[in-house]
């Protein structure tokens, strides 16, 4: 029996039809694999099986079984005696789907102890052992903390802990593994790959298609709510038959290093700063360069320092031991009284541009608040959208009203409106698919040659940081263990942990795996 069957399900908010006549089936121990542009209706499709489309939806569906329940008249009261114990969710924001009034125990816990899938006195034992398997590092002491004290990827690997924890018999993963580095990446795909031997499903969304041609036994390619192909995956991404998936695919591409352009004045200076919260080392002895018109990749795993390091560069957070200058000029150092007026010339591009913008306000009142004194705000707004490649209609839209990729260009031009020197990009990217990924990099490429800026680019993705980076550093352990031209050090790495971040990385097959090759 299937764990899932659907047939024409169809999904509507007012006049926008977010999903159309999509179908597929899903038996136990398979991973069936959703993929598409941002928008494409993947996430709505998935949080539908799960009575979970949202406020002002209407859902139908011709069938809709899960483990062989009809559940096309599911009440909320039904639905909730699916939830976590039949079919368990990973949701792509961790941050917004843990509770961040309790602890990262608890939330475990409260899954183990509503589903009973352990005695009581077991429950904290195995809360360890779920965050262990997890791949959280002293998962005692993470239990015991708050989801904020926590980094992105820990809190992405406590979610999956929470949603595994009740054995659920089909797991839907809505990008599981973006947070994540790829040695965890592959600690987690093993995790969920040792449970599907065990009969669970996995419906698995994602935007890297590495990842999918890894784990998936079946994708479904989706583009404006439908889909368009699907098949076995070895298949699928071997030789697409529609053009859209051969686009998606072209954009996956792996990409030479980028040859590096002229570079002017020093603009920003680290020298050997060191950082510690309590006991631990956040950051120690980290010291670079970054000069106008260059690009300097920041990458490690999650927890290794690269967030702590973009704090301290931007004056956010003091060294506790190092400086920091700009423009040749004093920064670190510098009482906040006196630094305020010099901030306009470092600013940030954050991960997750949907927590950033104000929801209450419209684009035109988002890029004003970013010119406060400015003479001529509407004039110079729409300026800023012209060049991150939006137009004037996007002025009057509220953030909901905007793609993943339309939200992070509008945080790109917000970055932009006090005419910075710097900017420091932190997982910009990490959040959107292929394609739009693809125009955010071009558009940071453009930026950083029409207008000379200096940007300190944080990723675990190190497809990414080959792509746009002129210099890289590796971070593991608070500390930078390689650095060096992007082409030395992602080509021929010295340092055992950086070959282990290469090695680590998922490759597609066909004709991209041949380009991959072909890359110097």
């Amino acid at each position: 029996m299937s764990l899932l069957t659907v047939e024409g399900l169809d999904v509507r908010f007012g006049d926008v039809h977010a999903v159309r006549d999509v179908s597929f089936t899903l038996e136990p121990g398979e991973c069936l694999a959703l993929v598409g542009e941002s928008g494409s209706g993947k996430s709505t499709a998935a949080r539908a099986l799960l009575g979970l489309a949202g406020p002002g939806s209407r859902v139908g569906a011709r069938t809709l079984r899960i483990a062989g329940r009809d559940a096309t008249g599911f009440a909320e009261r039904d639905w909730r005696t699916v939830r976590g114990g039949t079919v368990g969710l990973v949701a792509q924001d961790a941050l917004v789907s843990l509770d961040p009034l309790r602890r990262v125990g608890a939330e475990v816990a409260e899954s183990l102890r509503l589903h009973r899938t352990v005695e009581p006195n077991r429950v904290r034992g195995r809360v360890v052992e779920l965050l262990r398997e997890a791949g959280v590092p002293e998962p005692e002491a993470r239990a015991a903390q708050y989801p904020h004290e926590l980094s992105g990827g820990l809190r992405q690997r406590a979610l999956i802990a929470s949603a595994l924890a009740a054995r659920p018999r089909l797991l839907i993963a809505d990008e599981p593994t973006t947070a994540l580095d790829v040695t965890v990446q592959a600690q987690i795909l093993d995790l969920l790959a040792r449970a599907r031997e065990e009969g669970m499903g996995l419906l698995l969304i994602s935007h890297d298609l590495g990842v999918v041609a890894g784990v998936a036994d079946r994708t479904a390619v989706l583009r404006d709510g439908r889909v368009v192909e699907t098949g076995a995956t070895a298949g699928l991404l071997s030789a697409p038959r529609h053009p859209f998936t051969r686009t998606l695919l072209e954009a996956s591409a792996v990409r030479p290093p980028r040859r590096p352009g002229p570079v002017g004045g020093q603009l920003l200076q680290v020298k050997a700063v060191s950082r510690a919260y309590g006991s631990r080392a956040a950051v120690q002895e980290v010291s670079f360069s970054l000069h106008a018109g260059e690009t300097v990749g920041l990458v490690g795993e999650s927890g290794s320092g690269k967030s702590t390091v973009a704090r301290i560069a931007m004056g956010l957070l003091s060294p506790d031991s190092g400086t920091v200058t700009l423009g040749g000029g004093p920064w670190s150092e510098l009482p906040e009284r006196r630094r305020r007026p010099l901030r306009h010339r470092v600013q940030l591009v954050h991960q997750n541009p949907y927590g950033t913008l104000d929801p209450r306000f419209t684009v035109a009142r988002v890029l004003a608040e970013a010119l406060p004194r400015h003479p001529g705000r509407q004039e110079r707004a729409r300026e800023l959208l012209g060049l991150v490649g939006l137009d004037d209609g996007h002025l009057t839209r509220y953030p909901h009203q905007l793609s993943g990729g339309q939200r992070q260009r509008v945080a790109i031009a917000r970055a932009l409106a006090p005419e910075p020197d710097v900017l420091v990009c932190d997982e910009p990217v990490s959040a959107l698919d292929a394609s739009v990924q693809d125009q955010i990099l071009r558009l940071l490429e453009d930026l950083r040659e029409r207008l000379g800026l200096a940007i300190l680019f944080i990723s675990h993705d190190l497809g990414v940081i080959r792509r746009i980076s002129d210099r890289v550093l590796v971070m593991k352990d608070a500390r930078v263990v390689e650095e060096g031209a992007a082409s030395s050090v992602l080509s021929a790495p010295r340092h055992p942990y950086t070959r282990a971040l290469l090695a680590a990385v998922p490759h597609l097959p066909g004709p991209v795996a041949a380009a991959h090759e072909a890359a110097p």
